[in-house]
Order: C-alpha cells, then sequence, then structure tokens
C-alpha cells in the first residue's frame, strides 16, 4: 500500500525518513555519490522546520519510506507569483519504474497551486535519461522566452 502525503517536519519519523532518503540520493551517482556528512543530517531537520517556504512530499510503502521530493517555494517577478522549484526527488532503487514520481508530483501540485504558485521549476542532470523521461511525462519542458536566445540553464557558483 503506497501513501503520498507532505511531510510534517514535526514529526520525528517523517524527518527521519525526509534525511534517509536524501542520504540514499546523496549516495547515489546521479546525487554526487557521496553520502551526507553527520553534521548535515543532525542539523537539516531543524532547518527545515525552521523554513516555512520549505515542503517535502513523502511516499510510503507498507510503513517503509520509499520516495522523496523536497521544494522550496521562490518568487516570479515577471507573474508576481510564488512558483515552486522541485529541489531533491528520490525514489529508492527498489521502486524506479512504478509511477512513484508520478503520484509525489501531484501532490507536489496540490501544494504549488494552494500557494497560489505559477509554475513548478526543477533542474536535472543533462544525461539523466530515466529523470528527464519522468519530468517530461510531468509536462516539463525546457524553458524558453525567444528561440534566438536558447534555453535557460542552470548554474551554479558555491560558497
Amino acid at each position: 500500500m503506497i501513501e503520498v502525503f507532505i511531510a510534517d517536519y514535526r514529526n520525528p519519523l517523517q524527518l527521519d525518513a525526509v534525511v534517509s532518503l536524501l542520504d540514499s540520493y546523496a549516495r547515489d551517482p546521479a546525487g554526487g555519490g557521496t553520502p551526507l556528512a553527520e553534521d548535515i543530517k543532525q542539523n537539516l531537520p531543524a532547518a527545515l522546520a525552521g523554513r516555512p517556504q520549505m515542503f517535502s512530499v513523502l511516499a510510503f510503502d507498507d510503513g517503509e519510506p520509499i520516495g522523496l521530493v523536497n521544494c522550496i517555494e521562490g518568487f516570479s517577478t515577471f507573474a508576481c507569483k510564488p512558483l515552486v522549484n522541485v529541489h531533491d526527488v528520490v525514489v529508492l532503487e527498489s521502486h524506479r519504474g512504478q509511477h512513484i514520481v508520478q503520484r509525489m508530483f501531484a501532490c507536489v501540485e496540490v501544494e504549488a497551486r494552494a500557494r497560489g504558485a505559477c509554475k513548478l521549476t526543477l533542474e536535472v542532470l543533462s544525461n539523466n535519461e530515466p529523470a528527464l523521461r519522468a519530468y517530461a511525462r510531468q509536462g516539463f519542458a525546457a524553458f524558453q522566452l525567444d528561440p534566438c536566445f536558447g534555453t535557460a540553464l542552470f548554474l551554479q557558483k558555491k560558497m
């Protein structure tokens, strides 16, 4: 029995699931291949709980955590409305190919609409074909305003 719901950051079992699933993702080659540092695991629950712009969607199968989507509310100046950035998407290898992502994204969309969001955004590695296919099935596409300027790129500068 698969359950999908918004995580309650005040619930220790759900917070443990968030940290455990995120650590699983970090260990995966698509997540960098390195486990989360112990201080991150310890500090993440309080950090999430202290940020009202954050929400997480969890998927459980018979009481065991199997999927996670972490989201951060941002703001679209062009639309003058909130947007929701999908920051992490995790499905344990044992449950991949079972449309867990589809169910979690449906929950994300409900929450995003409740927050008045104008769009969902996400970043994905260009060679992560399974994720690209899953996101395309959910209606995600490269962002473009004018074809002359190409599509948007996700860049970072570590601090």
